[in-house]
């Protein structure tokens, strides 16, 4: 049996000893991620960040890597990729899929709709600092290897900070690095337990062309110097600069060729990463990117006349800011003797083993990287979040918007972390603006976009006809500004987004269309994302009228906009188009085999197990379908859900915990929640969609929206608001005998400030209403109505 590391096992210990004797006074033990090897793949990295910047650490005692990303290095410059043809054909288009001839509206839409050139551009890499250690005296080597011993890594989520330690020569050594909040650097600490042991050199490398590398020893700096990409025919103009600075005690750091620095028997080592780029806005690039990677450096110049006081300094802020915003809500499900066991051990065992821990562990991961690719002023996160090592990331890394980008916030809310909504909340006013040109190549006022964006905040259809015609994104977007307003009561912030909900209505009323059959208004040309009608004997196509989704979509914002609308004291006419317009839209229906039909005509197959589950938009993240509300929708909801089948790609398997939790079945929200923490990479190499060592989701590849997906919906089962009313433990499945959860915040300005439970009952509850006001809360006797006052605790017995 494996020695157990000291520091994990006392942790391990005190985190066992709060579940057996149920003490609320003890302090929570910190949560961690821990492994007894370095990374061998950037799968199994260590991934840190800041919103700017982005690291992922291997921990490797001979030829560590730190590989580091910025989230303005995109490829590409301003642009947009609207087509001008589209309006022109517009009527040809729609008549073709009223007359059943879809494959060729789609060859159409591919001339007219489709973007001719750019389909967006690529997140990038800056590359990665590489620190090759020599051997101490007395080092057991084994061809270019170190022989180290006692070696464990960890990364400890509740304080945002990495550590490594090892022996090697007798030497004890440790290694810590975090993503500084505060300062806006990487920070790198490496010690050891006997003077004069740390002996390496340092060097950039980068997939990235025409990039330039220079070490100067006066300043103990490296310097990384590159450019984005040009693509498709559009210029790549962001340029970016990546410095390391050394701070050697004992020791002085020396030249090493032009591109890599020395240093020689160190009692301790500090480096301070830093990055830059020219990027200003989406329309502006005029930014001096040396200028932006030297700002960091000048407010740390203090830092190497007294590196150890300045280090906890440093490292006391980013703490402070961090658990600020993490130590928010708190999550118990139990634990048990596994919480002994290294993360990726835990992950290959969890399907036949009882791990509360591990779910625990997951859903505070999820509000880990949120706050750690997303913050206030910053970018959104992207499919990657903030982590890619390769010049050119999947599917380039951006924001795919027919539902990764909108499941990246799905836990901001509802985990109390709204201010990292902002990024995204930002983007939906900037592609508000580029996206007038995107309604106006159909002849319509307003604005809307495509299944996709970028940095350049890009309107157009792209990926061709078959996976680009959906002219509905704008609808999604706007819900994510109506639930911010629902979750913060916050009446001038709805004002200031009350502008781009209504253009979005406008291109809607000049948009939609009457079909021929029931007269109906739809959404045409469009398509439900990425699937295709299953029809024997005909030729594959997408293109469509009326697709469930997008009748969810549009129905949603109008009635979001005539709230809003009434609230401001908006104009009377233009409610009563909204209201008009969507008494006549396309109605849910159910089709022949008990489904909620994904299209207009009944053309769903049960044995369709496509990733997408689009048509089920209305249970979740939308309000449309409920138990009681629409219990027949309901049902066929559940029956739709039921055959597209569990196990699929990360991301869908996290959008159905959340469904599974609204149809309050908390089991197979966790059969799913078993199918997602399941190892993506098989024994012979192949990858599946489930959980990477480092609990990353896997699409495969990475993807990180269903690292937020599943977050959301483990809190979705646990509480839920969405229906008027709070359900208290919704959806928890039997696995989970007792547990609480403190800190999530409920729809009207509320919050759970405790909720326990014991074999599936409520043992206690304290709400705290924020804003005051009508308090409905769901209990065995029906709904229990209280009004609140504003700072008021509520207990619910």
């Amino acid at each position: 049996m494996k020695r157990i590391p000291f520091i994990i096992a006392i942790h391990a210990l005190s985190m066992l000893l709060l579940s057996l004797t149920g003490c609320n006074t003890m302090p929570k033990p910190d949560l961690k991620l821990w492994y007894e090897q370095p990374a061998s793949r950037w799968e199994e990295a260590l991934p840190l960040g800041n919103g700017h910047l982005g690291a992922m650490w291997y921990a490797d005692p001979q030829h560590d890597e730190l590989q580091l990303n910025d989230e303005t290095v995109w490829g590409g410059s301003p642009h947009n990729n609207v087509n001008p043809l589209a309006a022109e054909h517009l009527d040809e288009i729609r008549q073709l899929i009223f007359d059943g001839k879809n494959e060729q509206a789609e060859a159409l839409c591919g001339q007219y709709v489709s973007a001719q050139q750019a389909n967006g551009m690529p997140y990038q890499t800056v590359g990665s600092l590489r620190l090759d250690f020599g051997l101490p005296k007395g080092t057991e080597q084994q061809g270019d290897t170190i022989g180290y011993t006692d070696y464990t890594r960890e990364l400890n989520i509740s304080k945002a900070v990495a550590k490594c330690t090892f022996e090697a020569g007798g030497v004890r050594f440790t290694r810590e690095v975090f993503t500084s909040f505060t300062d806006d650097a990487v920070i790198v600490r490496l010690s050891a337990n006997k003077k004069h042991s740390i002996t390496f050199t340092a060097t950039y490398t980068t997939p990235m062309r025409g990039t330039t590398c220079t070490a100067d020893a006066d300043a103990a700096t490296l310097t990384l110097r590159g450019k984005g990409s040009s693509h498709e025919g559009v210029e790549g103009k962001i340029r970016f600069t990546a410095i390391s600075r050394i701070v050697a005690r004992g020791a002085s750091v020396t030249a090493d060729g032009d591109d890599k620095l020395a240093v020689n028997k160190a009692d301790e080592v500090y480096i301070i990463i830093s990055s830059g780029t020219n990027f200003k806005n989406y329309r502006d690039v005029t930014a001096n990117a040396d200028s932006m990677a030297e700002a960091p450096l000048i407010g740390l110049r203090t830092f190497a006349a007294h590196p150890a006081l300045y280090y906890k300094k440093v490292l006391q802020a980013h703490s402070n800011y961090y658990a600020s915003l993490f130590s928010r809500v708190n999550l118990f499900l139990g634990i048990n003797r596994r919480v002994f066991l290294p993360t990726d051990q835990r992950i290959r065992e969890f399907a036949a083993n009882d791990d509360p821990q591990l779910v625990e562990l997951y859903f505070q991961f999820g509000r880990y990287l949120l706050i750690s690719c997303s913050q206030p002023g910053g970018q959104a996160a992207n499919l990657q979040g903030i982590w890619n090592h390769q010049p050119f990331a999947p599917w380039d890394g951006k924001y795919t918007s027919n539902i990764n980008l909108e499941m990246n916030y799905w836990p901001a809310e509802v985990t109390a972390l709204p201010e990292l909504h902002e990024p995204m909340l930002r983007l939906i006013r900037e592609v508000s603006e580029t996206g007038r040109e995107s309604a106006a190549m159909y002849g319509c006022r307003g604005w809307t976009l495509h299944h996709n964006t970028d940095i350049w905040r890009s309107t157009g259809a792209v990926d061709g006809p078959s996976n680009g015609i959906w002219p509905t994104c704008n609808a999604w977007l706007c819900q994510h500004l109506y639930e911010h307003y629902l979750y913060s009561g916050d009446t001038d912030y709805l004002a200031s987004v009350w502008p781009i909900m209504r253009g979005a209505c406008e291109f809607f009323i000049d948009f939609l269309v009457p079909e021929p059959t029931h007269g109906w208004m739809v959404v045409s040309p469009s398509f439900s994302p990425e699937n295709r009608p299953p029809l024997p004997g005909r030729p594959t196509f997408s293109v469509v009228a009326g697709a469930t989704m997008d009748n969810q979509l549009v129905h949603d914002l109008f009635t979001n906009s005539i709230h809003t609308a009434e609230l401001l004291g908006e104009d009377a006419l233009f409610i009563d188009t909204l209201r008009t317009l969507r008494s006549q839209l396309a109605p849910m229906q159910i089709g022949h085999w008990g489904q909620l039909q994904e299209w207009m005509d009944d053309w769903d197959n049960p044995r369709d197990h496509h990733r997408h589950v689009s048509h089920l938009w209305g249970l979740y993240p939308g309000n449309q379908i409920t138990s009681g509300g629409t219990p027949d929708l309901f049902e066929a909801a559940k029956t739709s859900l039921v055959a597209r089948g569990d196990a699929s790609t990360g991301w869908s398997m996290g959008w159905k915990v959340c469904l599974w939790a609204r149809l309050l079945d908390g089991d197979h929200a966790m059969t799913l929640i078993r199918e997602q923490i399941k190892p993506a990479i098989l024994p012979n190499g192949r990858q599946q969609g489930g959980t990477y060592p480092n609990l990353f989701d896997s699409h495969p590849p990475f993807q990180i929206d269903g690292n937020f997906g599943c977050t959301a919906g483990i809190a979705e089962m646990l509480v839920q608001s969405h229906e008027g009313f709070v359900r208290l433990l919704p959806a928890l499945p039997s696995d989970w005998k007792r547990g609480k959860v403190s800190g999530l915040r409920l729809r009207g300005g509320f919050e759970i400030q405790e909720l326990s439970w014991a074999d599936g009952e409520v043992t206690r509850c304290t709400i705290i209403s924020h804003l005051g006001g009508p308090l409905r809360v769901m209990t065995e006797a029906g709904i229990l109505d209280i009004n609140t006052r504003k700072g008021e605790k509520v207990m619910v017995k």
